[in-house]
């Protein structure tokens, strides 16, 4: 499963991310860094996009869901099942699985805030810390059928490739399933399973079959390992060629027999 080096790479720019905003001190490695203060901000390009720090005690985007304690078992719950599923589809498209490694980067980081922030940094226990975000763009306000909207949601990068991932997932649906589809659409052939990568590989193009002669020929005649027709060259035959070495009869003991005209066989008459 190479996609979990992208889960990797997608955790650690999370959180090097976040402990550059809100600070950590880990003196026998010589690290220092002071962070942000709370709800500080710096402007990145104009105020369209500025580095806000905040800590959000919910979901991504700062959506809330039950309680803290809910919130972080239902995370590692989420998390165990999308390592599972990841395995499980370790032979579909390359477009899922990489979806699927950034949903689960996202989620994994998001989850450390959440199970350990609260203990690092002193304020609450295990499961009871606040994810941090800091990625603000103020977008203008706009009303759709009646309802203000305002600035987007400050959130984190573990946040942005939970939704790169679910985009992947919703915009590449029809080159996962169409795969599925081919794949459960492929002919049983007697001793060869059904939907199986090696069988792919047999098809002459994308959606046409082998030669039915060949996926329907059971006899002895066929010999995969060589199957390119040979001719035997044309050789001159004897009466001795049709003797077994190992025959009872010796061909020192065979009469020499002449085909020649010049010898006829007398008249006893």
């Amino acid at each position: 499963m190479k996609v979990l080096i992208i889960t990797f790479f997608v955790v650690i720019a999370d959180q090097i991310s976040k402990l550059y905003v809100k600070g950590i001190k880990i003196p026998f490695l010589g690290i220092d860094t002071p962070g942000m203060p709370y709800q500080s901000s710096k402007n990145v390009i104009g105020d369209f996009f500025k580095i806000t720090f905040i800590e959000n005690p919910g979901m991504a985007f700062g959506l809330q869901l039950g309680g803290k304690l809910f919130l972080s078992i239902f995370t590692i719950l989420a998390t165990i099942l999308l390592v599972f599923f990841l395995y499980k589809n370790r032979k579909e498209p390359l477009i899922l699985r990489l979806a699927l490694a950034f949903i689960l980067g996202g989620a994994i980081g998001n989850l450390i805030d959440r199970v350990f922030y609260g203990v690092i940094y002193d304020y609450a226990p295990f499961f009871y810390g606040r994810v941090v975000d800091f990625l603000h763009f103020d977008f203008p306000n706009f009303v759709v059928f009646g309802k203000t909207f305002y600035s987007w949601p400050i959130f984190n990068i573990a946040d942005v490739f939970v939704t790169v991932g679910f985009l992947i997932i919703l915009f590449g649906y029809k080159k996962i399933f169409r795969h599925e589809e081919h794949k459960e659409n492929l002919p049983a052939v007697e001793g060869i399973p059904g939907n199986i990568e090696g069988y792919e590989k047999g098809m002459t193009e994308e959606g046409s079959e082998m030669p039915n002669e060949i996926l329907n020929d059971t006899s002895d005649d066929l010999i995969v390992e060589n199957f390119e027709e040979k001719e035997i060259p044309p050789q001159a035959t004897t009466g001795f060629d049709n003797i077994n070495e190992n025959s009872d009869v010796s061909k020192n003991h065979i009469t020499d027999i002449s085909t020649s005209e010049d010898k006829k066989i007398p008249d006893v008459n």
